[in-house]
């Protein structure tokens, strides 16, 4: 990869890095996972969780069967409890909460009012239900690792990607994800200094490593090299690091995903901020998903792992190179020509000026305007659809 240099300014005499993340955009996926997630859920490193995730794959088996050949039966030491047994099975198996779910959906059957019953009566509604099923076939995946449960049905053609086939792919190009190579679980910002700090030890609280009986998520940064594309307006560089987080559900809860951007800062609980140049792929879970990470979603993520920063640079120099408006004239017909509103355009003008201590004049003054304006926005589509738009005015400058 191309090294970047920057110039010892933009670092702190106690090792971070001093970043503006009142620019660009705030993602806040990752907080949403670090929020939700139990402890049992955290790992504190990579071989942690693929230890995890590979292990339960280890203990699994998957197979189709004729649907109208599944048994319900109520356990009888257990009023409450449901078993199935699947053609060809020595013993009954247990679905969980997720797999009984997806059971009830294949067959037409409302889930919710099915827990309420009493388990006998439910057995004889989804005993009906798939002695009826027209699509006739159902792919499960069941694990024995001290109890026999199932864990995911979905119909026959259902592509499945393991959860440690990604983290895998993770492990290829981070290690361990805790610095023995470039990327590892982020540092922290210091909201008082403004200075982000990338050496925090990881813990329960800090790390970015999730998984549970349904998903796994991961997300790593580079934020021991930071990168320079330009100067903020007190003349100290504009930094900004790599980052990419992504997803699978082994059972069917998720697509698999893989998000890539540079920004500029993590904050404590996680979210993103100043996030700039973002991109997502995803892969549904379809017949020849297996096929399609193999050859797509593995792939570009080791292409991200190893690039060169320069084509982001180059584009956010043209951006700020890029100068659009000169007066108060200009600037209102550049963004009202782009399909803003007058209210919009307004709040614009005055927010860069705000911000940056002068009106927008740049591309990228624009740009920096639009998402700042769009980190205030209550309902989700209007916030997308602002940095969409602010997406799409630093490719054309680039």
């Amino acid at each position: 990869m191309n090294n970047v240099e920057i110039m010892d300014a933009g670092r702190d005499t106690s090792g971070g890095y001093k970043v503006d993340a009142s620019r660009g955009q705030r993602v806040g996926r990752v907080f949403s996972e670090w929020f939700s997630r139990p402890d049992d859920e955290r790992f504190l490193s990579l071989s942690e969780l693929f230890s995890s995730v590979n292990s339960r794959s280890e203990h699994s088996r998957t197979r189709t069967v004729e649907s109208a050949a599944i048994r319900v039966e109520a356990d009888r030491a257990d009023a409450e409890r449901l078993s199935l047994i699947l053609p060809g099975a020595a013993e009954p198996v247990s679905p969980t909460h997720w797999s009984f779910g997806q059971l009830t959906s294949l067959v037409g059957a409302p889930a919710a009012y099915l827990r309420q019953l009493p388990a006998a009566l439910a057995g004889i509604n989804l005993q009906y239900g798939l002695a009826s099923h027209r699509a006739e076939q159902v792919k499960t995946l069941e694990t024995d690792d001290g109890r026999l449960e199932l864990r995911a049905a979905t119909g026959p053609d259902y592509g499945r990607i393991y959860d440690h086939e990604l983290v895998a792919a993770v492990r290829r190009i981070a290690g361990n994800g805790t610095g023995d190579t470039r990327w590892k679980v982020p540092g922290v910002l210091n909201w008082s200094t403004g200075i982000y700090n990338p050496s925090v030890d990881v813990t329960k609280d800090t790390t970015t490593l999730y998984a549970s009986d349904r998903d796994v998520f991961l997300f790593l940064v580079d934020d021991l090299n930071p990168i320079e594309a330009g100067r903020l307006s007190d003349g100290s560089p504009d930094l900004y690091f790599r980052g990419f987080y992504c997803w699978n559900s082994e059972v069917g809860a998720k697509t698999l995903g893989i998000a890539s951007f540079y920004l500029r800062a993590v904050c404590q609980n996680r979210n993103l901020w100043g996030v700039e140049d973002f991109e997502e792929i995803t892969i549904r879970h379809s017949k020849y998903a297996a096929s399609r990470f193999a050859h797509e979603a593995a792939p570009a993520l080791a292409r991200f792992a190893d690039s060169s920063p320069a084509p982001f640079i180059n584009g956010i120099k043209a951006a700020r190179a890029q100068i659009v408006a000169r007066s108060d004239d200009d600037r209102a017909d550049f963004l009202r020509k782009r399909g803003f509103s007058k209210t919009e355009t307004t709040k614009i003008i005055e927010t860069v000026l705000a911000e940056e201590g002068h009106k927008p004049e740049s591309v990228f003054d624009f740009v920096q305007g639009i998402t700042a304006v769009a980190r205030g926005k209550t309902h989700q589509d209007s916030r997308l659809d602002l940095e969409a738009r602010a997406k799409k005015l630093l490719d054309r400058a680039a």
